[in-house]
């Protein structure tokens, strides 16, 4: 994975960043402990992920549990169509994903999208072996895996359940009352931050690729045939494309569009989708994604989702390869219309008219006093059927000669024409239930971090000593400024304590050390990304001043006690640059 990764998994270790969980008892694969560090800096990331796509974007969170019945999941399709490709080894049986070896072993790119049967031959064709003993897959059968945890619901086995493999779930169920709570009106997102569970073939890299992760999702419903963005927000951001066209080239490279471009052009399909191209990387940006190994790369169609019309991925380089960060999905109507099929709600919204229209419409009034006798308890069921067949197949009726078949549970009846009363009668509408279309934008929290910190990762010399840094941006930092007072005697160390309550007070997360020299001390904090230092000096105790000093260019300058809270607080929130304060 290469000298930076082991380096910056060593200091994520040492320094409580993130941890393989469970490490008294050999640890468990694909889980792993975020430890005070890493806590801190997820929660900021999730917090700058929530003001930007819910705050700012008008949008409402929920949480939804973790475990959701059997029937959810039928629905989705996740249990016929959530699966990886699983190969095992005949002599260990280890277990392996066949598209990871094709990519580790060979020059194919997104192996993920190929049939089973050419990734079986493409292990055989390069004679693949097994990475654990060596032994060849060659002759070893490829098969669908399914990626979901199973669980009971309650003691016993009759109520079976799963953890969810995504958030989204969790939305699309409520949305019955999710769209009471939006007045009926479209569009209206919600979104959700929370845990989601993949049982993972094999999990690697660290926290890249893991079996329970965090996932921050945003679920927005719109009118395909009325609702489009506001793009002038983005139009002209630039956006590093790397389309199925380009994929397809022997010597495809990524493109540079802006959101409008891509929009005129055809190569973004959905002009939402492109606008969260857009600000997704506005976003990023700020957190601290290196734009130089940042793009946008379209799923090519034998990858994407059984949900999705079209997706696009954005894509960091790290670990020495190009990871994906989050999906940005358009989901149609297949979540709602296959929960409105299989539930016993309405997943539909009332579409209201400019004005009322008259229209024709097929009805049917059944004779119940003739089905009853004739076909006893089926009669309402069948009474349903033919309500059914006028919307889905009115032709039947007016094809027929003197009766229509109908099946209810397997069983065929033949009802006579004369007791359906089909006709043909003028209605007046106001507006018509139509489902609602998705777009889903969905980010990998865990991946996220893992990018701002090996994008974020230095190394340099100062004082003609080796140092290495996280250069993180001050409002993901977990901690905002270091204080400390420069030697723990003449009182030097109750006026920096009393500083780091204050600051602490105001908002600041800050970190208080008086152990070891002060240089060691600054050591301490440049490795966890602090970007500020305060230190308390003797000048402190003649004029209320206090030293600040930047953690990337160690440069430092002196301020006001009374003016400090102010100045870090503008410095963490992007509204003062240290060099202001340098040169004033």
């Amino acid at each position: 994975m290469g000298e930076t990764t082991d380096k910056l998994t060593e200091l994520a270790k040492r320094r409580g960043f993130f941890l393989q969980s469970s490490g008294a008892y050999g640890g468990v694969a694909g889980f792993y402990t975020f430890g005070p560090h890493g806590a801190t800096l997820k929660q900021n990331i999730e917090n700058a992920w929530r003001e930007r796509f819910a705050l700012e974007e008008g949008h409402q969170e929920v949480d939804a549990p973790t475990v959701m019945p059997e029937d959810v999941f039928e629905a989705s399709g996740h249990l016929d169509g959530f699966d990886d490709m699983l190969i095992e080894c005949g002599d260990c049986g280890a277990t392996h994903r066949a598209d990871h070896l094709i990519e580790d072993n060979t020059d194919i790119e997104d192996a993920e999208a190929l049939p089973l049967d050419e990734v079986e031959s493409l292990v055989a064709e390069h004679d693949i072996v097994c990475p654990d003993c060596g032994a060849s897959l060659a002759s070893r059968s490829v098969e669908d895996f399914n990626l979901m945890f199973k669980t009971n619901i309650g003691p016993g086995s009759s109520d079976p359940g799963y953890l969810r493999p995504e958030t989204a779930q969790g939305i699309f169920v409520e949305f019955p009352l999710l769209k009471e709570y939006a007045r009926g009106q479209l569009p209206f997102g919600v979104t959700q931050v929370g845990r989601a569970y993949r049982n993972e073939i094999s999990p690697r890299k660290s926290i890249i690729r893991v079996r329970e992760f965090t996932q921050a999702e945003l679920e927005l419903f719109i009118d395909p045939e009325e609702d489009s963005p506001d793009i002038n927000s983005v139009a002209d951001e630039t956006l590093s494309l790397y389309p199925v066209t380009e994929q397809n080239k022997e010597d495809g490279q990524v493109i540079n569009r802006t959101v409008r471009e891509a929009i005129d052009e055809g190569i973004i399909e959905s002009p939402w989708i492109a606008y969260y191209l857009g600000i997704s990387k506005q976003w990023y940006q700020s957190i601290g994604v290196d734009m130089d190994r940042f793009r946008f790369r379209q799923h090519l169609s034998g990858e994407r989702a059984h949900y999705a019309a079209d997706c696009w991925d954005a894509e960091a380089y790290a670990t020495g390869d190009w990871i994906e960060l989050s999906g940005f999905a358009y989901r149609g109507d297949y979540d709602l219309r296959k929960h409105d099929e299989y539930s016993n709600e309405e997943f539909t919204i009332f579409k209201q008219y400019d004005e009322p229209i008259t229209v024709e419409r097929p009805t049917v009034d059944p004779d119940m006093s003739a089905l009853g006798p004739e076909f006893g308890g089926d009669a309402a069921a069948i009474a349903d059927e033919l309500e059914r067949l006028t919307e889905d197949n009115p032709t039947v009726f007016e094809t027929a000669d003197d009766s229509v078949t109908v099946d209810i549970d397997d069983v065929t009846y033949d009802v006579p024409l004369e007791h359906v009363n089909y006709s043909i009668e003028e209605q007046t509408e106001s507006g018509e239930h139509i489902l609602p279309h998705v777009i889903e934008p969905s980010f990998g929290v865990d991946r996220i971090i893992y990018t701002v910190l090996e994008h974020a990762y230095r190394e340099d010399t100062v004082d003609d000593e080796q140092r290495s840094y996280l250069a993180l941006d001050p409002q993901v930092a977990p901690t905002t400024v270091g204080v400390f007072p420069l030697m723990t005697q003449d009182g030097l160390d109750e006026v920096a304590s009393d500083v780091a309550e204050e600051l602490r007070r105001s908002g600041l997360s800050v970190a208080y050390d008086e152990s070891g020299a002060i240089g060691r001390r600054y050591r301490r904090q440049d490795e966890i990304g602090t970007p500020f230092c305060v230190t308390v000096d003797y000048q402190t105790l003649d004029d209320d001043t206090v030293t600040i000093r930047e953690r990337d260019t160690t440069e430092q300058v002196r301020a006001p006690l009374d003016d400090l809270s102010t100045i870090l607080s503008n410095l963490r929130d992007g509204e003062l640059r240290f060099s202001e304060i340098v040169n004033e």
